[in-house]
């Protein structure tokens, strides 16, 4: 097979990507970006199966289910199990009325949502892909976001949260790869949580399900499958707005969400090897509200960070964390705030490898920072 490095109109689009700094990546590497690294969990959480990310989910949701008689969940296809599988055999066991098809209508399934949870009932509404949210994004910015403070705190619309499937995929082009975490973040009245694996992913959904707040939970739609654990059968919960430090370091604190995260303790890996650098990972688990605290006392520590996300780099949540940093932590740093991320385009398709803050960008992006 010819490599398309070797086809004339491929390596015109190489050497123009080349020239405004873009990294050449060789077609045999254009497989994952990415090396999983599963949590373990400690033992006193008890029993345990080995699950995937959407086993897991789903595993949240029957247990939602299960716990609370008015929960119910909805969206495009979940009856069969969605498009990931993510509710599978939930409608057989909970019956129609409890798990059920909406309309291909997510400003009409957003809008339901509201008023089930006004109701009183527990809503968990599907978007089939977090790309098709923006249509109901004036149901969950200006209603939802907003109902406890129009109401002077008379009355809510908890216990509501919309999943949706995010991120890069490896073949999802412009309108299946995209992370809107960015555009509800400057929403204040909603949570949002993005996990990076299937032990997070059940104890974060459940605490999203019982929030008094509405929430919205982003999956890593790569991870579904990729992502494997012992994930603790039993019922638990993990906070919303506690980031984790994944791995200790003395010289560079790095930040991701989801899949992100892998990256980062890769680049970790390879910046010690390679650079002699300890590095800090920071998962930072939920968005809004993101655990400021955490972060500060990273940096404090080792003067230099990194943010990456997949995103687009204008306006990315990364931009937030790197304006915070640079006012509370300014006599600390060593170096500017370091961002990795998607590029300001749509999310390409072919070119998907190249959009990535995958781990030689990020580790690219270290060398400047201990060398400023």
């Amino acid at each position: 097979m010819t490599s398309l490095a070797k086809l004339p109109r491929f390596s015109h689009i190489l050497r123009s990507i080349t020239a405004t700094n873009v990294r050449y990546i060789p077609p045999s590497r254009l497989s994952s970006h990415f090396t999983y690294y599963p949590d373990t969990v400690a033992d006193s959480l008890g029993e345990t199966a080995r699950l995937n990310l959407f086993q897991s989910i789903n595993q949240a949701l029957d247990t939602a289910l299960a716990t609370d008689d008015s929960a119910v969940i909805f969206g495009e296809d979940v009856g069969f199990g969605g498009v990931f599988r993510c509710t599978v055999d939930l409608q057989d066991r909970y019956g129609k009325d409890r798990v059920f098809n909406t309309p291909l209508c997510e400003q009409g399934i957003a809008g339901f949502a509201i008023g089930v949870a006004v109701g009183g009932a527990t809503a968990i509404a599907e978007m089939q892909f977090a790309d098709y949210i923006f249509p109901a994004f004036d149901q969950i910015v200006n209603e939802a976001a907003k109902y406890r403070y129009r109401s002077g705190n008379l009355f809510d619309c908890g216990r509501l949260t919309f999943r949706a499937p995010c991120g890069a995929v490896g073949h999802g082009a412009l309108y299946h790869s995209q992370s809107p975490e960015a555009y509800f973040a400057h929403t204040p009245g909603l949570k949002i949580v993005v996990p990076r694996g299937p032990v997070k992913a059940k104890g974060l959904l459940l605490s999203c399900i019982r929030d008094n707040n509405p929430c919205i939970f982003l999956e890593p739609k790569v991870l579904y499958r990729a992502a494997v654990e012992m994930v603790p059968t039993r019922d638990y919960t993990l906070p919303l707005s506690s980031a984790d430090i994944l791995d200790e370091g003395e010289d560079v604190t790095l930040i991701g969400w989801g899949t992100q995260v892998h990256v980062l303790r890769e680049v970790a890996q390879l910046a010690r090897q390679q650079l002699n650098v300890s590095c800090e990972v920071i998962d930072l688990v939920t968005i809004l509200p993101w655990d400021r605290e955490a972060v500060f006392e990273s940096v404090k520590k080792t003067g230099r960070l990194l943010v990456a996300h997949e995103a687009p780099i204008t306006n990315g949540f990364g931009a937030e964390i790197a304006a915070t940093v640079q006012k509370e932590c300014f006599l600390h740093l060593e170096a500017p705030v370091e961002r990795v991320c998607g590029f300001d385009t749509p999310f390409p398709h072919i070119f998907e490898p190249f959009y990535l803050p995958d781990k030689w960008r990020c580790l690219s992006a270290i060398k400047k920072l201990v060398n400023y």
